[in-house]
């Protein structure tokens, strides 16, 4: 194990606020605690709380300077005394559980609790390790552990062209399901059908609830999962079937959403807010989502698709490009 600590660049932030208020610095990375790894990290992930966390709208608010990210993958390049699992030079990548009061993953060396790395998936590059453990997990989260979602059943979801929209449409294939996908953009139709959807709707210029009743041959969807929020709630409400379970993960929208109170009381829907910090803290729970995750990879049905790559220097644009909602797939910062 090294036990000295090392200058190297990384990200910090020291106020809330937009893209700008990133900026690449020195940090001193010290030697790995007795849990702990060093992470020489090849690609970063980006994911919409790094976003809400810059702006001061999560959950949690930083503490300055503050850390920021919950993806990455990398090479180990020291372990900690009481680390059994993991050696240097192991390939690894990051699952999401922990704070970013402690730990971060904008850098080129990070520290990480060992218990949050998993070894990559030897038919991953590290771009897609990097792109893997958030959006696959949280998808599990709301399809497996939470709808336990059966064969030929529906689900319906928006934000299709994003990382996790890609996961949805995956692990609905892999489960047997059948997915249909909601798009803004005419642009993106095609590569979200690319993507293994097997029906997508442009949400502005086609009816939702007319086509998934026409879709679903008038039963409507069994599982809606909503990244979105905003004026297109009640459309998603008139789209559901009898005892449909809707899960609000994402709030893409800042607009005020209808409540659409008779059909949600006539149907008998369940509508949730999802994150997946109940399944995180549950291990038992997280180690059945990271073997389930690892088998659909392992069999190539469920693989994380890469989207625009910027330099660890330019991760004021990547943040850009995140909130552009322009890109299709996992924005990824290489290092």
């Amino acid at each position: 194990m090294s036990t000295k600590a090392k200058e190297v660049q990384g990200i910090r932030f020291h106020q809330t606020g937009g893209p700008e208020v990133l900026k690449l610095e020195k940090v001193n990375v010290p030697a790995p605690g007795p849990q702990e790894v060093r992470l020489e990290v090849k690609a970063i992930g980006l994911n919409r709380v790094d976003s809400m966390f810059r702006s001061g709208y999560y959950s949690e608010q930083p503490i300055f300077p503050s850390m920021l990210g919950f993806e990455a993958s990398g090479i180990i390049e020291a372990v900690g005394a009481e680390v059994k699992d993991f050696a240097t030079g192991d390939s690894v990548s990051v699952v999401p559980a922990f704070s970013n009061h402690q730990y971060g993953t904008y850098g080129e060396l990070i520290l990480l609790p060992a218990y949050a790395i998993q070894k990559n998936p030897p038919n991953l590059s590290f771009d897609q390790a990097a792109a893997l453990w958030t959006s696959y997990i949280a998808v599990y989260g709301m399809l497996v552990d939470s709808a336990n979602l059966q064969p030929g059943q529906v689900v319906l979801f928006n934000a299709a062209s994003s990382n996790t929209g890609f996961a949805i449409t995956q692990l609905v294939n892999y489960l047997g399901g059948i997915s249909i996908a909601l798009t803004s953009s005419a642009s993106k139709k095609q590569a979200i059908l690319n993507s293994g959807a097997q029906h997508v709707i442009l949400t502005g210029k086609e009816d939702i609830a007319k086509e998934v009743l026409s879709i679903t041959r008038g039963k409507g969807a069994n599982v809606i999962l909503d990244a979105v929020g905003g004026k297109y709630f009640e459309h998603l409400v008139a789209a559901a079937a009898e005892r449909a379970q809707i899960f609000a993960y994402g709030a893409l929208s800042f607009e005020p959403a209808v409540w659409p109170a008779v059909p949600i009381l006539l149907k008998m829907l369940s509508v949730k807010g999802y994150n997946m910090g109940d399944l995180l803290m549950d291990y038992t729970k997280q180690q059945a989502a990271i073997a389930f995750v690892r088998a659909g990879v392992e069999s190539e049905k469920l693989l994380p698709v890469v989207g625009p790559k910027f330099p660890l220097s330019d991760v004021t644009d990547a943040h850009r490009s995140l909130e552009a909602n322009q890109h299709t797939g996992k924005i990824i910062l290489t290092v």
